[in-house]
């Protein structure tokens, strides 16, 4: 363990001894930003997550993509791996893909450079890849209290 980390380490062990206006204080420090109005448990989980991050990273910019699409009720499609067999059925016809050790798309012994290439070549009309090959998800329609709000990411 580093120092950095131990350091962490021993800055999350005495996290809970202290009391809210204190963990205030540690937030404006730690943030330059007004500590956010809420209990000391909650703070203390937001001051703890925050050094984390400064020690060992957060998140990457793809996941917090992700992040948001779900909290947006947006479909978010799974990534098709190397090595990858994608199965579709249409007009009675067995169409097998298979995803390259590169990210190539491979189907009739050709490469395309695309699942949405390969589907519209299967349909004859435009179609999102990942929805044609069953890895984005339909969307479950929103609850209706959220129905007009919509989380964007954080300001830096």
């Amino acid at each position: 363990m580093s120092a950095t980390e131990a350091s962490l380490a021993e800055r999350l062990s005495v996290l809970d001894q202290h009391p809210l206006t204190e963990l205030r204080r540690a937030w404006t420090r730690a943030t330059e930003t007004p500590p956010p109005r809420v209990s000391a448990g909650l703070l203390r989980l937001a001051l703890g997550h925050h050094w984390q991050v400064q020690v060992q990273g957060g998140l990457s910019a793809a996941e917090e993509r992700r992040l948001v699409a779900l909290a947006n009720y947006q479909a978010v499609a799974k990534q098709a791996r190397p090595g990858t067999r994608l199965v579709r059925e249409w007009q009675g016809r067995t169409h097998v893909v298979t995803i390259g050790e590169d990210g190539a798309v491979l189907w009739n012994d050709r490469t395309w450079r695309s699942l949405s290439e390969v589907a519209r070549a299967i349909t004859g009309t435009r179609w999102s890849g990942p929805a044609f090959f069953g890895l984005k998800p339909k969307l479950k329609k929103r609850p209706a209290d959220f129905a007009a709000t919509s989380v964007r990411r954080a300001a830096a």
